[in-house]
């Protein structure tokens, strides 16, 4: 066989699988809970975000996807940066909140380092103080979508929210 053949074959069933399974470890790096709250919501069966594969792990050598909820906080950015490096690559990093994304009402407190965006670069960012589950799932999906084009590094998702409008 061709090498670039057995190559690319490669490439395309480590993407189906990464796409069809990704592995998701959360971490509150200074949020109120409201946004964790919301996270676990998406996991129960009313929402049941396990549909598209996307299971919640408890070590980020397991994880291919960093959901971070809040503002991070002096005390949680070399522990949010070490649970980052210890993600095998290719890892990619979903900003939740307003707090996540901007600092929220946290923003120009003195123990707030900055937001999310600052510390770690974010593949997609979902609005919201605190975001529905069902646009924290589409936010995912739509993720899951740029890293099957292979387009996830240069396209930073932004979920809208045009339903309320």
């Amino acid at each position: 066989m061709n090498q670039q053949y057995v190559n690319r074959l490669m490439s395309t069933i480590t993407t189906w699988a990464r796409v069809n399974s990704p592995w998701a470890i959360h971490f509150n790096s200074g949020s109120c809970n409201g946004c964790d709250i919301e996270i676990l919501a998406t996991l129960t069966p009313r929402y049941d975000v396990e549909r598209f594969g996307i299971k919640l792990r408890g070590s980020p050598r397991h994880a291919d996807v960093l959901v971070c909820t809040g503002p991070v906080t002096r005390q949680a950015r070399e522990r949010l940066l070490r649970v980052y490096e210890q993600m095998p690559e290719p890892k990619f990093v979903v900003a939740v909140g307003s707090c996540g994304i901007s600092g929220g009402v946290f923003q120009g407190c003195y123990n707030i380092a900055g937001h999310i965006n600052e510390v770690l670069p974010v593949d997609a960012f979902i609005p919201g103080c605190p975001p529905r589950p069902e646009a924290i799932i589409d936010g995912i999906v739509k993720l899951l979508g740029h890293i099957q084009n292979g387009t996830h590094p240069a396209i930073a998702i932004e979920v809208g929210l045009q339903e309320a409008a």
